[in-house]
């Protein structure tokens, strides 16, 4: 199912543009594909990529979900204020205030699940809170990346990579007052955020999802004998495929498959379907095959390279100028679909990445299949900024 520039720029023409849009047929189609590929595991969505709460909120109550990854422990504090009863921290947090509202609330001592993966963490918590306070639910963040020698594949996030180094961390808590150890998470970067764009990158991350088979079972075995699991999290959008087969887990992550920002268009296992576009309005024409456009400067966060930029999608022929790229205030774009656009025409562009382009924006527009739209806000409509 492709989502028609034409339909979503009819439904929402009366709307000022820079505009967000999301097409809510094709959304919903891609969260059952996630689901189809997960093949009974349950999915944890992660909110960092979605950032619309009502979104967040309406995947929730579809078959093959269950509960968020949450970014910020601020955020997860507000996500359960509103609800949600099962949140997954992603992230280590030293925020003194949200750890003292994580604490004040039983509902939300009950729901989240803070990130650790070191016991100075503990320690900074500790500094920051009571003696006499309530137990705080963790998860360990076990390194997932594939290391060769000194060769390090994948991101770099938890210095816990090893058996030994997992249930030391494990010991370490069990024995500490005021925590309980609940989960395990092993975000595998390196498989699920690489697009399969050579054989070489496929090579890599067949051999990286065997040694993590391998070495997660291993881990998950050992921290079992220390403390009660209830949750093993794998996986992203780019492998659920991969990661749910693994018995060792309980669930999968995803969130940038809902809305399929371009750093997604280039995988094997699934065809990229994408649901979240901005709209763009024509307010220049300086040359014959240049069309500038105001706003556009939604340049995704990680290596700066092009693959981070907005990519213009419709009317197709439309490219940015190097040179320039997208601007903090106008974009021009060249190409031959620029000699036909007018003043006041509308392009529409795809994000590099799924959650980053609603903190430009506080609403976005959801398109139905027959056109009818409906205007939600997004975190920053509703006044949070988690960042």
């Amino acid at each position: 199912m492709a989502s028609s520039p034409q339909r979503l720029l009819s439904a929402t023409h009366d709307l000022s543009t820079p505009l967000a849009i999301i097409d809510a047929e094709t959304l919903w189609a891609n969260a059952d594909d996630l689901v189809q590929r997960a093949d009974g595991v349950p999915i944890r969505l992660a909110s960092k990529s979605i950032r619309v709460r009502s979104i967040i909120e309406r995947t929730l109550v579809r078959d093959g979900f269950a509960g968020i990854m949450a970014y910020s422990l601020a955020e997860a504090n507000w996500l359960v204020d509103c609800g949600a009863d099962d949140v997954l921290l992603a992230y280590p947090t030293v925020d003194a205030a949200a750890l003292r509202d994580l604490i004040a609330d039983e509902a939300r001592l009950a729901a989240i699940s803070v990130m650790v993966d070191s016991i100075e963490a503990l320690d900074v918590i500790d500094a920051l809170l009571p003696v006499d306070r309530p137990e705080i639910r963790l998860c360990l963040d076990v390194d997932a990346s594939l290391r060769i020698g000194r060769l390090h594949l994948g991101v770099r996030r938890s210095p816990v990579h090893s058996v030994d180094d997992a249930t030391h961390l494990a010991q370490m808590i069990a024995g500490r007052a005021g925590y309980r150890l609940v989960g395990l998470m092993f975000y595998d970067a390196q498989i699920a955020g690489l697009p399969d764009t050579s054989r070489a990158v496929r090579m890599v991350k067949r051999r990286s999802a065997a040694e993590l088979t391998d070495r997660r079972g291993e881990i998950v075995e050992a921290v079992r004998h220390v403390a009660h699991l209830e949750l093993v999290n794998a996986g992203g959008t780019g492998s659920l495929e991969i990661t749910g087969g693994d018995p060792a887990i309980t669930e999968l992550t995803a969130g940038s498959g809902l809305f399929a920002p371009t750093l997604f268009d280039d995988y094997n296992a699934f065809e990229s379907r994408p649901a979240a576009f901005f709209a763009l309005s024509v307010v220049r024409r300086p040359a014959e095959d240049i069309a500038t456009v105001f706003g556009g400067g939604y340049i995704a966060s990680g290596s700066t390279d092009k693959n981070r930029r907005p990519t213009p999608v419709w009317p197709e022929g439309l490219a940015l100028i190097d040179n320039e790229g997208a601007g903090e205030v106008q974009t021009p774009l060249r190409g031959s679909a620029a000699t036909d656009l007018a003043i006041g025409d509308r392009v529409l562009l795809r994000h590099a990445k799924a959650g980053e382009m609603c903190e430009r924006f506080s609403s976005v527009v959801l398109v139905d299949g027959a056109g009818g739209t409906e205007v939600v806000p997004t975190y920053r409509g509703e006044a949070k900024n988690f960042g």
